[in-house]
């Protein structure tokens, strides 16, 4: 007989998040069961329900958990996008990475379930930095829009950009290699808000 592991209930609601987190990131929305989760951690399924309620909860709880592991992410991108000189295709690059592990397909099935951001404000952060490099008197309004856009398109490139790309009339390779439209948004990033590129 195995003795149960004692936890801490912080320690043990951060297992189950990280394991609900990897398995978001290696089968998406769907791979996310309480059982799958439980069998990750060691757990039973009343211990994850004990800790969270039930798989919706379960969920909510995970896009939370993801937007502080993207939050958090962006800052540590930003400070080395910074220190590298501000090159716009890195921080699409970036962007578009964090979403690829699941966090956007997350945060859409959420979205069509009933949930909605209350406004965290996890982008200000971009905001503030490209701001910065914008011609003076430049509207930040406008700078919040072409970051919304940005981050509406990678959030969804993960889920939907294939098949997108195919359905304005790309084929594969194209249509299901990333790299040209991630490269499109960097490019449409730098004219809208007037940055110089160094390429």
């Amino acid at each position: 007989m195995t003795s149960r592991v004692r936890r801490s209930p912080d320690e043990a609601r951060r297992l189950i998040l990280d394991a609900a987190a990897a398995l978001l990131a290696e089968g998406g929305v769907a791979a996310v069961q309480v059982r799958a989760v439980a069998a990750r951690v060691g757990m039973t399924d009343a211990g994850i329900t004990h800790h969270f309620g039930n798989r919706e909860k379960l969920l909510t709880e995970l896009l939370k958990h993801g937007g502080r592991q993207v939050r958090t992410a962006l800052r540590e991108v930003l400070a080395a996008w910074l220190a590298r000189g501000a090159d716009l295709l890195e921080l699409v690059e970036s962007l578009e990475e964090l979403y690829r592990c699941g966090y956007g397909e997350l945060a859409v099935a959420m979205h069509a379930a009933g949930w909605r951001d209350p406004g965290s404000g996890m982008l200000d952060p971009v905001v503030e930095a490209l701001h910065r490099l914008r011609p003076e008197g430049s509207s930040v309004d406008d700078t919040r829009l072409a970051v919304a856009a940005l981050h509406q398109a990678m959030a969804t490139e993960a889920p939907y950009g294939a098949a997108f790309r195919r359905s304005a009339g790309l084929t594969a390779p194209a249509a299901d290699d990333s790299t040209a439209a991630v490269r499109w948004w960097a490019r449409q990033l730098e004219l809208a808000l007037g940055i110089e590129s160094d390429r």
